[in-house]
């Protein structure tokens, strides 16, 4: 994701917490709890969040159910890296990685990396590139409302 703006704005961004509940707010999910924690040069950020499960494959949906938690939890230990965990509570799977922050001429890009696991036999495959597609809207929602968000 890049954003035309200076690696201390994208930051002062990310650690504020009506940015993350603007792209909650943007993705339409049903309920959130955003938290932002300083800690030491970086932060802990947790999102709680509920999504609806309409248009989910029949095969997933039986078991997510209605509406799927999803828990982000980033960890930020520099203004320029931090580990990111997102689960789906008492699921069977998980994502694991990084994001990374780099400034060049002002402009600010941010890159993340995952891997995502579902241990689930025959259908594991296949939800795992369900979450892969959600992931890359929500990296797309970000992106955008941190664009808007930015030009103020």
């Amino acid at each position: 994701m890049t954003y035309d703006a200076p690696l201390a704005d994208v930051w002062a961004m990310l650690a504020d917490p009506a940015f993350r509940e603007e792209v909650c707010d943007f993705q339409h999910v049903i309920r959130h709890d955003v938290t932002v924690e300083p800690r030491g040069e970086g932060m802990r950020v947790k999102i709680d969040q509920f999504h609806a499960a309409s248009g989910i494959p029949s095969f997933a949906k039986k078991f997510v159910g209605d509406e799927i938690n999803i828990v982000q939890t980033e960890n930020w230990s520099t203004h320029t890296g931090g580990d990111i965990h997102v689960e789906i509570p008492g699921k069977p799977g998980d994502m694991t990685g990084t994001a990374r922050l780099r400034e060049s001429g002002g402009v600010t890009t941010e890159t993340v990396d995952f891997t995502i696991k579902v241990g689930i036999p025959l259908v594991g495959g296949k939800i795992e590139g369900l979450i892969s597609d959600l992931l890359l809207k929500a990296l797309r929602a970000e992106q955008k409302v941190g664009r808007d968000y930015l030009s103020r």
